[in-house]
């Protein structure tokens, strides 16, 4: 036989019903929705992905535009060879910016200075000396990406050999080219000249030199194995890569 309540005990369960609404904001009980139900029941969140992009990874140190030298500075033993084979001289000095004009006759042998790979060749003098453009100056001309790292420049050709194309593997003293005076030159010589990669390819205003060679060709002459990768080292951590000649243009 069932008993009705007495009226303490609905007293009490309506203020728990009141104190349910207030707390829930509305007036009324709601049916919950199946999705409120599942979470109620402590279902899994849905693993849609979220709109919302991942943070950026963290960077270590600042961003450069100067490629970092592929070699270590001083790591490389292998041989050198002087770049003309007989006789040639050579000053310490060198007009506008750091290089070495080899006098040499022409008809003589020009050679790799170092083991490493071709990197451009120019095979056609299109110099015009009406608009003296400082992309064409050195006419026929080779550059050479070394093993220690440096890019070695030589030019001024009368003609370059075949298989000395860019990408083709060289050794040191293996004849490229044979002097000539293409290009800027007014007499038969070899234009040559030392610089960092860089952009490998392409930027003329730092591939014909940045350096004074002289230290170098004189140990080479010597039979002294020297390279110059230390100094353009230093070069380039001073002076980045430059996007544009900064002296005769």
């Amino acid at each position: 036989m069932s008993r009705k309540p007495s009226a303490a005990a609905l007293a009490a369960l309506g203020l728990v019903i009141t104190a349910g609404l207030t707390a829930c904001g509305g007036s009324s009980p709601k049916t919950p929705t199946p999705v409120q139900a599942a979470a109620s029941q402590g279902a899994p969140e849905s693993s849609a992905p979220s709109s919302e992009a991942p943070p950026a990874p963290a960077t270590s140190g600042p961003a450069s535009s100067a490629p970092a030298p592929t070699k270590a500075a001083g790591s490389y033993r292998g041989k050198f060879a002087f770049p003309v084979v007989g006789k040639s001289s050579y000053a310490h000095t060198h007009h506008d910016y750091p290089a070495t004009d080899i006098i040499a006759a022409c008809g003589l042998t020009a050679v790799s200075p170092i083991d490493g790979s071709v990197l451009e060749v120019t095979r056609v003098d299109t110099y015009d000396p009406k608009v003296n453009a400082g992309a064409t100056r050195g006419g026929l001309s080779v550059s050479i990406a070394g093993a220690d790292g440096a890019r070695y420049y030589e030019s001024h050709f009368s003609s370059i050999n075949a298989g000395i194309e860019p990408g083709a593997a060289v050794k040191a003293g293996q004849a490229i080219a044979v002097v000539g005076r293409t290009g800027d030159a007014g007499a038969c010589h070899v234009h040559f000249g030392l610089s960092p990669m860089c952009a490998k390819t392409g930027d003329w205003w730092t591939r014909r030199g940045v350096l004074y060679p002289w230290p170098y060709l004189d140990a080479w002459k010597a039979g002294t194995a020297k390279s110059p990768m230390s100094d353009l080292v230093a070069w380039q951590a001073k002076h980045g890569c430059p996007k544009k000649p900064t002296v005769d243009p």
